[in-house]
């Protein structure tokens, strides 16, 4: 699998995710890795990170690691991003990395998808700065469905 090609294709793929500066650092399989930049239009107002951008950084974090582990079969499912829990821990300031791994091995998600049409899954994240202090945690469930087939 070419995760570097997944990763450029991610970064490029949505273009919120672009417009406030996300950077897709790593895709591979069932890990995601974004970087939430520094910037005066990302700050809250006691001049900390914003906190829908901390929850944009931990979500595109968690679609990094979906697509690590489904890449090879994009052209046959449909994913959506069904819930998101955020806890913030900790005042963000800096650029923030936001680190996603599946909580199920990627052999055993495409064994249900192929059994039952549909899988449902977590991804967690945990968003840091640059001391590697912990400023956020967060849950992604993702529903992913094979497409119909004509």
């Amino acid at each position: 699998m070419d995760y570097e090609a997944a990763r450029a294709g991610l970064e490029q793929a949505i273009p919120y995710n672009r417009f406030i500066g996300l950077e897709v650092v790593e895709v591979g399989e069932g890990i995601g890795v974004v970087r939430l930049p520094e910037g005066d239009n990302l700050k809250n107002h006691v001049g900390s990170q914003h906190a829908g951008a901390l929850f944009s950084a931990g979500e595109a974090a968690s679609g990094g690691a979906f697509v690590g582990a489904f890449a090879e079969r994009m052209g046959e499912i449909t994913p959506l991003a069904r819930s998101a829990e955020i806890d913030y821990l900790k005042i963000a300031k800096g650029p923030i990395t936001a680190t996603a791994r599946l909580g199920e091995g990627k052999a055993a998600l495409l064994e249900r998808l192929d059994a039952e049409g549909k899988v449902e899954f977590p991804v967690e994240v945990e968003l840091a700065d640059g001391e590697g202090n912990k400023v956020a945690q967060m849950t992604v469930r993702w529903h992913v469905r094979a497409k119909e087939r004509s």
